[in-house]
């Protein structure tokens, strides 16, 4: 038997699991017989060191019943891969799909762990050909492989850029047909779309997407909405944030509990206007 222990000061995120997923998800569970809304995405949609988070606070104010399926630097892998909760967003009434960065899923250049998509599990052959000088075995997670890379050589690094890039827009036009189209993308970060492709990766992301790639999704979706958050809101680390003295690096560096109320409110009218 295992248990969960919360450290003292950490914030109790209630982990509970929907359907035939592995995967542990934000609670408290919710019932999935009545009508629902379903929020998929990183961790922000998680609300890593949020009380309420975004998909929480949508559910007080409009009264429809939110399921959070967000997970800790997910990538699209999580949901393709997974039947279980694949099959719960299908039941929704409507998807908030929050913009995930291209680096963290399986691609022709490296894979990654099926569940921790953040995670870096082997090289490709094709990789381990284009960077013979690298020793693979020393990076556990993609973003610090792809920095390494990209310092060696942007040359050689834009190849793998656009790898992911060509991925990340074929396997979301994948998940949006599986939705139905009943999705509502959702572009939360510090900064808005680039116009242009852009390789940079110390940005606050989504990592390597740009708005090129956010047109070509809009014809299959309900709608994009770029989160204009305010000033106060850009601030990470902000007041209101429950970690422990352990966790006070990491929450340094989330968007806190203003910018989670100011995207639930400019999702909620757009919520109810789809719905009617």
């Amino acid at each position: 038997m295992t248990f969960a222990m919360t450290a003292p000061g950490a914030l109790d995120y209630f982990p509970c699991r929907y359907g035939r997923s592995r995967v542990l998800f934000r609670g408290p569970r919710r019932s999935l017989d009545a009508p629902y809304l379903a929020f998929l995405g990183g961790t922000e949609t998680y609300g890593r060191f949020i009380e309420e988070p975004f998909p929480a606070l949508v559910e007080r104010q409009s009264g429809k019943t939110c399921v959070n399926l967000g997970v800790a630097n997910a990538g699209l892998d999580l949901y393709l891969n997974d039947p279980g909760v694949l099959h719960v967003a299908e039941q929704a009434e409507l998807c908030v799909m929050q913009i995930m960065g291209a680096q963290n899923m399986s691609n022709r250049y490296y894979g990654v762990h099926p569940r921790r998509n953040d995670r870096f599990l082997r090289a490709s052959e094709r990789l381990q050909t284009l960077y013979p000088e690298v020793d693979f075995t020393e990076f556990h997670f993609n973003r610090h492989l792809l920095g390494r890379l990209r310092a060696l050589s942007e040359e050689r690094f834009d190849e793998i850029a656009g790898e992911l890039r060509q991925a990340w827009l074929a396997r979301m036009k994948h998940l949006l047909t599986l939705l139905r189209g009943r999705v509502l993308l959702l572009w939360l970060s510090e900064q808005q779309p680039p116009d242009a492709p852009d390789s940079a990766l110390d940005s606050g992301g989504p990592l390597l997407i740009d708005r090129t790639m956010l047109d070509a999704l809009r014809p299959r979706t309900v709608g994009l909405i770029e989160m204009p958050q305010s000033e106060a809101a850009r601030h990470p680390g902000a007041p209101g944030m429950v970690f422990s003295d352990f966790e006070a690096s990491a929450a340094g560096e989330l968007m806190g509990p203003l910018a989670h109320e100011e995207t639930a409110a400019a999702l909620t009218p757009l919520i109810a206007e789809y719905l009617g």
